[in-house]
């Protein structure tokens, strides 16, 4: 087994772990701690697959990753009554998942195009939209509309993945390089609060003055 698939494992399982939790955040039963955990887990790879037209999206030509998924909400359902602070272990799983997922994605595109920028945008999408659609379906606040950096740092990570590859480091070393990249950019993100610059608008006119 390779690095890259030891990532695309436990991206699925990390991401799984965060649906079930929001499950278990809302209460829900165990058809719903199944089916967030599900859709988390193989969400943004799923997109990155469609976006590349690779044929059957991965959990079709391999259901062991919908094992995963289920194995990891079951355990959740059990366990997380007994955690405390479970948005604190959502929020930072996530970044677990986010930094494995960034480079998993972009290593699948550079496969498939052999072009950098869809490497890192395919990076990017496989990262985050699996937690887009959980914070969605669970009605949670969404993890763009928060204040510190989060789509930020999993195109840092795929960027420094694919630039270190464009030096010559080895696959492993390269993986290594991006996935501790993202963590730390969005582990600061959480510890630190780092933001990017907002943009500025003009206060609204009155509707009667634009008639």
């Amino acid at each position: 087994m390779t690095i890259l698939d030891i990532l695309d494992y436990a991206g699925v399982a990390v991401f799984a772990a965060t649906g079930a939790l929001a499950a278990s955040r809302k209460q829900l039963d165990i058809i719903g701690y199944l089916f967030l955990a599900t859709v988390t887990g193989v969400g943004g790879g799923t997109l990155r697959d469609l976006v590349l037209s690779a044929g059957p999206v991965f959990w079709v030509k391999n259901p062991i990753y919908l094992l995963v998924c289920s194995a990891v909400a079951v355990v959740v359902f059990f366990l997380a009554p007994r955690a405390q602070s479970r948005y604190r272990w959502l929020v930072w799983l996530d970044a677990v998942g986010l930094s494995a997922y960034c480079v998993m994605g972009a290593a699948k595109g550079l496969a498939a195009t052999g072009s950098a920028s869809v490497a890192i945008v395919t990076g990017v999408l496989t990262a985050t939209f699996g937690g887009i659609l959980r914070d969605l379906l669970a009605h949670e606040p969404s993890v763009l509309l928060r204040p510190e950096v989060y789509v930020t740092a999993a195109l840092a990570g795929a960027g420094v993945f694919v630039a270190t590859l464009w030096i010559g480091l080895p696959m492993p070393a390269a993986s290594v390089a991006g996935l501790l990249t993202a963590f730390a950019v969005r582990g600061g993100a959480l510890v630190f609060g780092w933001t990017l610059p907002t943009g500025k608008s003009a206060p609204g006119r009155h509707p009667d003055d634009v008639m």
